[in-house]
């Protein structure tokens, strides 16, 4: 037992620091990415003001920019002058990132423990295996952003929830109330798919113990009232963690006690009548403003209201149901989608766990996301179907059946090839599209945005100028909010407001310059309503590109 665990140290720290030495190489090569410029001054201006106004109107949870910004702010206290969020993005960047390691290397903890508890010593390793070689979660460590953060505070909870039953009020709801809180406070879909985990996990140990099952002969009235009282302790417990995870949310993300000017103005635009003359008072004296309900109601309303979305080359003006099951076809790696075909076919029923539940019901629960902006939403269901994947392939190895498992050097190829992947996108794991979908290179005819270009490829552009333009300025229609496209060689132009007829006489005069580059989330995302934009983003998807980076394709206007 000492030598698997000593083992099993040694696995995980020779994934955990190949992995980051992957994130941290790429980190180096990438621009900002849509959200991290917000990101970094709203955390630096929380740490020096103490206010999280900025984040909470943004309806982003505070605590993996908190984790990320501290360094920075560390730094420019010992140093005795404040750094510029934008202006110095390039220096700060690199700080924020290497921070998010942190939350990476939790979830390969977690991964490696989850993996354990259902598939022994080998499901832990090949769990932690899968997921430290999987390009498209390699690709969002590199990044100051939430999505790690929150699959591992996910991946904890689902961990101690699980081992907490039956056990003490500490293990079993106090702990857990606090990973919970955690989860939310790592970004705020944790408060949705953290109800959904442990709710299928506790329903899995009633269902174990024989619980739910109700007497012979019962009515369907008599079923679902044994049901009820069956389910008496898990729905107490999961409200005790409720209600603990919410304390700590609030306590931590903390107000500015100030009112809040959007209530002060939907209340004084109500009409006359004893509503108004209730809300208007309250509204100028409630002085609670900022708190974490206002960031989880922004992303409530943001969920609820949606908005478009591109998707195999079509742009969908309101959500499109099937989006996040055809976009993980899309993205997940050939070889981990290998290897979950090969325990069905060999033994399916290897694949029966907790872990797998979750994942259905997550699964089918995303047919219900509006927001559909990127796979990274999903990370939690990933990072729990690689760790299914691993305890499965691990169990057939423990108690082969007739001979039949999945073989060893099947395994060791896979992960071979999904390490060698990897490698081979390595630093545009954002960008991941699988061979089956035709691979990263025409991957932005597939999926835009956070799953192919999120904003981070002007370093790359820059390089290009460089060698093709000899650093002469070049025009830009971009998609994202890096600082540096304020600067030389860059002249930005918006195709919306710019453009009246979108003719290329007339998109030759207003980029003024010889080469355009468009990002593709630019060019094959919605094309909007004005005549002028929709006519030019026609005109140049009908030209062939005289040159390419990652996320931009560069067009000789000259021609």
């Amino acid at each position: 037992m000492m030598r698997s665990r000593w083992f099993d140290g040694l696995w995980l720290l020779a994934f955990g620091a190949a992995s980051s030495a992957w994130c941290l190489a790429a980190a180096s090569q990438l621009g900002a990415t849509f959200d991290e410029p917000l990101y970094l001054h709203a955390g630096l201006t929380s740490w020096r003001t103490g206010s999280n106004k900025l984040l909470m109107s943004a309806g982003t949870m505070p605590l993996p920019v908190d984790v990320q910004t501290l360094p920075i702010y560390v730094w420019e206290r010992c140093r005795g002058e404040e750094f510029h969020a934008f202006k110095d993005i390039a220096t700060l960047l690199p700080v924020a990132r290497a921070a998010n390691l942190a939350f990476w290397w939790f979830l390969l903890v977690y991964a490696m423990r989850l993996g354990r508890t259902w598939g022994g010593a080998w499901g832990g390793r090949l769990a932690v295996a899968l997921i430290a070689c999987e390009p498209n979660f390699l690709g969002h460590a590199a990044l100051a952003t939430t999505d790690i953060a929150v699959a591992a505070a996910l991946l904890a909870l689902v961990y101690h929830f699980h081992h907490g039953q039956g056990m003490s009020w500490g293990r079993r709801v106090l702990l857990p109330g606090i990973l919970y809180g955690t989860a939310i406070l790592a970004k705020a879909s944790g408060m949705v798919f953290g109800v959904q985990a442990m709710l299928a996990l506790g329903l899995w140990h009633l269902a174990n113990r024989g619980d739910l099952t109700p007497p012979l002969g019962s009515t369907l009235r008599g079923k679902a009232v044994h049901l009820w009282h069956a389910t008496f302790s898990l729905r107490k417990d999961m409200t005790g963690i409720g209600l603990i995870g919410f304390i700590v949310v609030f306590a931590y993300t903390g107000s500015d006690w100030g009112t809040e000017w959007t209530f002060i103005d939907w209340a004084e635009k109500l009409p006359d009548g004893a509503v108004r003359s209730a809300m208007v008072p309250l509204s100028h004296n409630l002085a609670i403003f900022p708190n974490a309900g206002e960031a989880l109601l922004q992303q409530v309303k943001h969920n609820l209201r949606g908005h478009g979305t591109f998707l195999l080359d079509q742009w969908h003006e309101k959500s499109y149901w099937a989006y996040f099951p055809i976009a993980l076809s899309i993205k997940l790696p050939v070889p981990i989608l290998a290897l979950l075909i090969a325990v069905l076919m060999i033994r399916p029923r290897a694949l029966l766990s907790p872990l797998a539940a979750i994942v259905l019901l997550l699964l089918a629960y995303s047919l219900n996301c509006r927001v559909q902006i990127g796979i990274r939403f999903m990370f939690t269901l990933m990072a729990l179907l690689n760790i299914a994947v691993g305890v499965a392939i691990a169990r057939t190895w423990a108690e082969p059946r007739n001979g039949r498992h999945v073989p060893r050097w099947f395994t060791g190829v896979m992960l071979a090839a999904l390490a060698g992947t990897s490698l081979w996108i390595w630093p545009h794991g954002i960008s991941f599209v699988n061979q089956l979908w035709g691979g990263v290179a025409n991957g932005y005819h597939r999926l835009g945005d956070s799953n192919y270009d999120w904003g981070q490829g002007l370093p790359e552009l820059n390089a290009w100028n460089r060698q093709n333009n000899a650093g002469a300025p070049l025009t830009i229609c971009y998609f994202g909010t890096d600082p540096a496209i304020l600067y030389p060689p860059y002249r930005p132009i918006n195709l919306y407001f710019k453009l009246e007829t979108g003719s290329p006489e007339e998109l030759r005069r207003v980029a003024g310059t010889r080469f355009l580059a468009i990002s593709t989330s630019a060019l094959h995302g919605n094309t909007g309503e004005r005549p002028g934009q929709v006519a030019a983003l026609k005109w140049l998807r009908s030209l062939q590109p005289i040159g390419r980076t990652q996320t931009f394709l560069i067009f000789d206007l000259g021609k």
